[in-house]
């Protein structure tokens, strides 16, 4: 009775595996949640130097933030382009 009580405890165990992390779900709340707020900050920073007459450094910063956005933009394309050339060559 104890070896098959023994058993079943140890299937149990081994079916409890961890399944893994769920990157595509940290990625799509990341890019829905904390991307706009950041946007957002940046945004606010930006009318706030804006109001002060510091035009020339809300356009330095703003030019800053649109070739960061065109960079992470880049690497999710090359991302896709990686995984569209991965798929057409191990086919």
């Amino acid at each position: 009775m104890i070896a098959t009580e023994l058993v079943t405890a140890a299937s149990v165990l081994a079916a409890a595996q961890p399944k893994g992390i769920n990157t595509q779900g940290l990625v799509t709340f990341f890019a829905s949640n904390i991307a706009p707020i950041l946007l957002a900050v940046l945004g606010v920073i930006f009318i706030g130097r804006a109001s002060r007459g510091e035009i020339s450094k809300v356009l330095t910063s703003s030019a800053i933030a649109i070739v960061g956005l065109a960079f992470i933009a880049g690497a999710a394309t090359l991302f896709f382009v990686g995984d569209y050339l991965i798929n057409l060559i191990f086919q």
